[in-house]
């Protein structure tokens, strides 16, 4: 991925996902990377960030998207996430 603005190495949480970036006027697919990090040291913080492949957009600019979330926060992502990787099993299971 030309111009990467996100490091990427054995310890990024997802390297190579399907991605989908929508605008008013547009909506473009690309590879991304998200990856879930803290600081190292006297961590405040979790960061999660996202990179699409700018090589596969047409009408995006290179960036890359970063959330900042409290300890609580990213427990309650954690659980929301949970709850809809069951219900996306749950459905599988009943085909």
């Amino acid at each position: 991925m030309p111009n990467r603005l996100l490091r990427v190495n054995a310890y990024t949480t997802f390297d190579m996902l399907d991605a989908e970036a929508t605008g008013h006027d547009f909506t473009e697919e690309a590879f991304a990377v998200l990856n879930v990090t803290a600081p190292r040291e006297n961590p405040d913080h979790v960061r999660l960030e996202l990179e699409l492949d700018n090589s596969q957009l047409e009408t995006l600019p290179a960036h890359a998207d970063r959330v900042t979330l409290s300890a609580a926060e990213a427990r309650k992502l954690s659980a929301e996430l949970d709850k809809y990787a069951n219900r996306v099993e749950a459905a599988q299971s009943d085909e």
